[in-house]
């Protein structure tokens, strides 16, 4: 299959609000090109105890996205201009232009593998199911075998381990996990190896469905328990009668600040009374977008975890 790839040129500066953009306009598989330094304790486990050189950083961004090879691009092109103008008022999105080229699927799945190797996050190995099972797999209390494909996400990011981090604290064994925007299916896998009988998970993107089907073979696990829906919770009938209501023990958001904004205001509703709710994926100076959003909901936050430029707000109900 073939995909029509965009790429947007724009600043660091608004990175995250234009991925947002995007991903509220539907776009599939964002992927972001900067020069931003990269300190060793910040990569991840991504580049190790090496940190490539890079040339100097110059605040540009590359954003790039895809649509069906069919896509009509003037209307793609115009669709973002929009949203780059609704912008401007905010944030300096550079020049904004956009590039455009056809890409095969294989090609995007193969060329993520060259950057993904296992990792730790704590005691839990997470190792691509391209990497050979090695000596380390034998001294982890959980190894997960991870393939991104093109709904992307292996765990090895900042923010996802920080959700790690949390869900196991929190999730207990039996317990009901909702996980919003749950792309590769991880931190699903991970509730699930942890205990949890049941996972609902939801996502925008239809490369979610094939990679959580992959994910969950590859670790052993009855896909009977884990339900896939694709949809925005936030203002989705369908998606929310699907999860049903007040069910859940933990639920949990892996997204930028401004998306966990709109989503917040719903999760009491799928949420036990005194149910978890894990936000990560939120720069550090835009916890307060979040906390606002969560104390208009009704929830008190627990802690805040922080990992490089990267937060997690654990709240209750």
């Amino acid at each position: 299959m073939q995909w029509k790839c965009f790429t947007l040129h724009t600043t660091e500066e608004a990175e995250d609000l234009v991925s947002g953009m995007l991903f509220d306009l539907g776009f599939y598989g964002i992927e972001i090109k900067d020069l931003k330094p990269v300190a060793p304790e910040e990569s991840g486990g991504l580049f190790g105890d090496v940190v490539p050189e890079m040339p100097e950083d110059d605040h540009k961004a590359e954003i790039l996205f895809y649509a069906d090879a069919d896509a009509d691009e003037e209307d793609v092109r115009q669709r973002v201009r929009e949203g780059l103008r609704e912008l401007m008022d905010l944030v300096n999105v550079g020049e904004g232009t956009i590039e455009s080229f056809v890409t095969k699927e294989e090609d995007w799945i193969n060329n993520w593998k060259a950057h993904f190797h296992s990792f730790h996050v704590d005691d839990i190995l997470i190792r691509p199911t391209w990497e050979e099972t090695g000596a380390d797999d034998a001294e982890a209390s959980m190894v997960l075998r991870i393939d991104p494909g093109t709904a992307f996400g292996t765990g090895a990011h900042e923010s996802t381990q920080l959700a790690i981090r949390a869900l196991r604290k929190y999730l207990k064994a039996g317990d009901h996990f909702l996980d919003i925007g749950t792309g590769s299916g991880i931190l699903g896998i991970v509730a699930l190896k942890s205990g949890a009988a049941e996972v609902f998970g939801t996502d925008l993107d239809p490369n979610t469905l094939p990679a959580i089907e992959d994910n969950l073979a590859q670790n052993g696990i009855n896909g009977d328990v884990f339900t896939r829906v694709l949809g925005n919770i936030a203002d989705d009938r369908s998606v929310q009668d699907a999860a049903g209501y007040a069910c859940y023990d933990v639920a949990a958001a892996n997204i930028i600040a401004e998306i966990l904004a709109e989503i917040t205001p719903q999760v009491p509703k799928h949420l036990k009374k005194g149910g978890i709710y894990i936000t990560s994926g939120i720069l550090t100076e835009k916890e307060e977008i979040v906390l606002e959003a969560a104390r208009r909901a009704g929830m008190q936050p627990l802690e805040t975890l922080r990992m490089g430029e990267w937060s997690s707000i654990v709240f209750t109900l």
